[in-house]
């Protein structure tokens, strides 16, 4: 169920619940049985996790303007000595 949001020039918003994509253009307010118009809104963003909220602009920012690499990134650095001594007798690739 989708809610949709109805707006009555005279009560202000209201809004009900159907199945998506069966809501009419308008919708009779049940204070003064007056047809209110459909309004759209957006969507409610805001219970987006901001984790994703931000990978999502990343992925859009690179379709307009796409990150150039000027060098390769650095090797990783390994560590020449362990905190282990028994670790030294392990078998290394």
């Amino acid at each position: 169920m989708a809610q949709y949001e109805y707006r009555c020039d005279r009560d202000g918003a209201l809004e009900v619940s159907r199945p998506i994509g069966t809501a009419p253009e308008t919708f009779e307010c049940p204070a003064c049985a007056r047809p209110a118009p459909r309004s759209f809104t957006g969507p409610m963003l805001s219970l987006t996790p901001r984790a994703l909220v931000r990978a999502v602009d990343a992925a859009e920012r690179t379709r307009e303007a796409p990150g150039v690499v000027t060098a390769p990134p650095p090797a990783a650095r390994r560590r020449t000595t362990t905190t282990n001594p028994l670790h030294r007798k392990l078998p290394r690739p």
